[in-house]
This record gives C-alpha cells, structure tokens and sequence, in this order.
C-alpha cells in the first residue's frame, strides 16, 4: 500500500478521524511495551514514518502519568480532609 499511495498519503489515510477508529489495534497506546513494539516493528519494515504519533505518545507518557497521580493525590487529599 506504502508503495502504491506513498507514505505521506497512507499516513494521512490513517490519521483520518474516519479510519484511525480502525487502525487503532495496530498503533497501540495502552501500554508503553505495546507501543514500543509497534514503533519498532514498523520502523524494521520500512514504515517509520508512520509511528510519529505513537512516539510524541511516548514521548508524554511520563508527563500524563505524573499528572495523573497528581490528580489522584490531589483528590484522595481532599476527600479525607472532609471526613
């Protein structure tokens, strides 16, 4: 298909709003061994250029995660100060 279409136009084939939706089982983001799989073996195969969202993903996964415990702490703090 890369070859036929080009990589800038499949890529944006598969960041469409419409198609991502299918796509999504081959770009995982639910866990950082899955996504860096998926980056890897896309990046051995000749189509790296499609695994830049997957890596900015990754890129900000620690930021969301300390984030996230921070929300999490911010609320239990919160609750057991009302008690």
């Amino acid at each position: 298909i890369s070859e036929y279409m080009g990589l800038t136009k499949l890529r944006e084939r598969m960041e469409d709003r419409f198609m991502a939706q299918h796509f999504a089982g081959l770009f995982p983001r639910d866990n950082p061994r899955n996504t860096r799989f998926a980056i890897n073996f896309f990046t051995s195969i000749g189509l790296g250029g499609l695994t830049e969202g997957l890596r900015e993903h990754l890129k900000n996964l620690p930021k969301m995660i300390m984030q996230h415990q921070a929300d999490d702490s911010d609320s239990s703090s919160s609750s057991s100060s009302s008690s």
